[in-house]
């Protein structure tokens, strides 16, 4: 699409009002966004800058604008594109990550980082074992189209999970796969959300700049209330979402949380 394309639809910024032109422009976009416009790529700066005679600097406002409710996305190389790849989660349910992204028309893949057994204490401990308990460790770069979604960590005892050393989870369910080996899936448990600047490591298996934040998921799944699996998953926050479902009547429930610190 050329420039041309983008005048094409566009409308007047008001220049003797009081509304801020980045504001005025962030408002045009939404609107032809809302329409469809923008669907082959988003405009560049320059083009932005030529459709609505504004400066560099009020095309980037606008459009830093959008990307801060994670409407669209910037990266180095890239440029700027519409965010169609962003997941929502209801929280209170026990989800599968591989079923989210699923469901949401994406194709799921992992690239396997650690496959083995291994001693964790932290990890034994969250389980209800002792510290040089045998654990088996799937630790995995989560793809949804193509694109880093989330590094994940599991650890299981190795009397449950042992099975799981010759499965190919290039393209599968943790979930599928512990209850096709061991006859168990986890039904029950919790989970301990938080905001975090991930280690450098991370940071560039995500593609994630620096100082750019991100969600850490601590899981203890149970299985007929027996502890399976201990999970640690860092998540891209530009592309994952979690929503609270609440109705009216209903008492609300807050309880203090398990210190995972100590």
């Amino acid at each position: 699409m050329t420039s041309d394309g983008f005048t094409t639809g566009a409308a007047h910024l008001d220049r003797t009002g009081g509304e801020p032109l980045w504001a005025q422009l962030e408002s045009e976009l939404r609107r032809r966004l809302d329409l469809g416009h923008f669907a082959e790529r988003f405009p560049t700066d320059r083009e932005l800058m030529n459709a609505y005679g504004v400066s560099r600097h009020t095309a980037r406002q606008a459009v830093g604008r959008l990307g801060a409710d994670g409407i669209v996305r910037r990266a180095r190389g890239v440029g700027t594109s519409v965010d169609t790849a962003r997941f929502e989660q209801s929280l209170g349910s026990l989800y599968s990550l591989f079923q989210v992204v699923e469901v949401s028309g994406l194709e799921q893949n992992s690239e396997v980082l650690a496959l083995e057994t291994t001693i964790d204490v932290e990890a034994a401990e969250r389980l209800g074992m002792a510290p040089d308990a045998e654990l088996v460790l799937l630790a995995r770069l989560r793809l949804a189209g193509g694109e880093p979604l989330a590094v994940d960590r599991a650890w299981m005892p190795a009397s449950v999970a042992s099975g799981l050393l010759d499965a190919d989870f290039s393209h599968t369910s943790l979930y599928d796969e512990l209850e096709r080996v061991a006859g168990c899936r986890p039904g029950s448990g919790s989970e301990r959300i938080i905001p975090l600047i991930p280690p450098e490591s991370e940071r560039r298996l995500l593609g994630l700049d620096d100082g750019e934040a991100a969600f850490c998921i601590d899981r203890l799944g149970c299985h007929e209330g027996r502890p399976v699996e201990w999970r640690r998953t860092i998540l891209r926050g530009d592309r994952f979402s979690f929503v609270a479902d609440w109705t009216a009547g209903r008492m609300s429930e807050l309880r203090p949380e398990h210190r995972l610190d100590t």
